[in-house]
């Protein structure tokens, strides 16, 4: 089953980096790369302790909150809007297929999707 939950989140992944290019605001693909990875700013919060870093971690990796901004832009007109909620929700489940989920606040390797302690 872990096989198809990853397939999942890969398909989930791949569709808003399809989208990200209809809304790429003119950057370059190089810069794209870059802020594809830049919701891990989320991580410097474990540097004051390990709730605040879930907490942090939580509001970059969330997609309700990624698809939430996305749609906003959408109704409203604005593609970089949009473009941020696609960024966040393609990071989101790009991570995921790494076994990278939302965090608990008791550290760092205790996710939703299981611990990250092998």
């Amino acid at each position: 089953m872990k096989t198809v939950l990853k397939m999942e989140e890969a398909a989930m992944a791949a569709a808003a980096i399809y989208l990200l290019s209809r809304y790429n605001l003119g950057l370059p693909a190089w810069l794209w790369v870059i802020l594809f990875f830049s919701p891990d700013i989320g991580m410097l919060g474990y540097l004051i302790d390990t709730k605040v870093g879930a907490f942090c971690y939580n509001i970059f990796h969330h997609k309700g909150i990624a698809i939430a901004l996305a749609a906003t832009g959408y109704f409203m007109h604005n593609d970089v809007l949009t473009a941020v909620g696609i960024l966040l929700f393609a990071h989101a489940a790009f991570d995921r297929v790494w076994g990278y989920g939302l965090k608990y606040p008791d550290s760092f390797k205790n996710t939703h999707l299981g611990s990250l302690e092998k």
